[in-house]
């Protein structure tokens, strides 16, 4: 027998928008910025790349989208290097929170729900949302209600303040939640 294998779709990598610059803008007019920042009004890409070839610069296209498109008069050069300076103190403003997951059985005993329950709350003060299950195995899965009041309960002892953001739902192998920190 074939097994059949299962081909997840890769994720998309993220286009990078490239600007283009002097005789690559494809447009007959655009409106054009000076190096200082004053508008130049519209006019010709030919007489706009002349105008920033005598200032010694680069004609680049700021706004492609705009009627007509906007260019700006600058150094293509320190233009990148502020972009790629502004996208890396994005990047390090940007907060990661990890999800941590806890796994419960439908008979665990009261010591080792203390154990579990000290480490979500360790997860929490720490910053990361917790995924709580509840794994059901064989005649378990009959006792649905059972399995949802545990969870419920497991939850409701944890002492650390924590918002619910999913609530106790079923899954595949029982019940899960998802929790994080105020």
């Amino acid at each position: 027998m074939r097994r059949r294998r299962h081909n997840r779709p890769k994720p998309k990598a993220q286009v990078k928008l490239r600007l283009r610059l002097n005789e690559q803008i494809d447009v007959p007019e655009v409106m054009v910025i000076d190096i200082d920042g004053e508008n130049r009004g519209v006019m010709t890409v030919a007489d706009a790349v002349i105008l920033a070839q005598s200032q010694e610069a680069d004609l680049v296209e700021v706004s492609p989208l705009a009627k007509p498109p906007v260019c700006k008069i600058t150094d293509y050069g320190k233009l990148q290097y502020k972009q790629a300076k502004q996208d890396q103190q994005a990047k390090a403003k940007q907060k990661k929170v990890d999800t941590k997951g806890i796994r419960i059985g439908f008979r665990t005993d009261k010591h080792d729900l203390d154990f579990k329950k000290g480490q979500a709350e360790k997860f929490l003060t720490k910053g990361h949302k917790v995924r709580i299950e509840i794994i059901l195995r064989g005649r378990e899965k009959a006792m649905n209600d059972k399995a949802r009041e545990n969870l419920t309960l497991f939850t409701k002892s944890i002492t650390t303040p924590f918002k619910t953001e999913e609530e106790v739902k079923r899954g595949p192998k029982g019940f899960t939640t998802l929790i994080a920190p105020l």
